[in-house]
């Protein structure tokens, strides 16, 4: 679980970052899932966009990707939404205290 300065820091560090994933009229599919799943253990941070064509709001989405892939959900804004998972190999982002 994140407390309110690693969200921040994780917040801070996607601003930079371009959206990978898109959800889109398919809603959420177990290829996606497969491919977020991949992309959290290489990046362990990801940003992903939800399009007005999907079934699912933002944070429905967020929250139902982030619980697949036993992921925390750092921000949810407008159709964007950011996902943190430490990786198991590579820990590439030290969270601060």
């Amino acid at each position: 679980m994140l407390n309110s300065r690693q969200r921040a820091q994780l917040r801070a560090m996607a601003n930079g970052y371009d959206t990978i994933f898109q959800v889109g009229k398919g809603g959420i599919s177990e290829q996606l899932i497969k491919q977020v799943d991949e992309a959290l253990e290489a990046r362990e941070l990801i940003k992903l966009r939800v399009l007005e064509t999907s079934p699912s709001s933002s944070r429905e989405a967020a929250d139902e990707i982030a619980q697949e892939v036993g992921a925390d959900v750092v921000q949810v804004i407008g159709s964007r939404f950011i996902l943190y998972r430490e990786s198991k190999d590579k820990k590439t982002i030290v969270l601060v205290k």
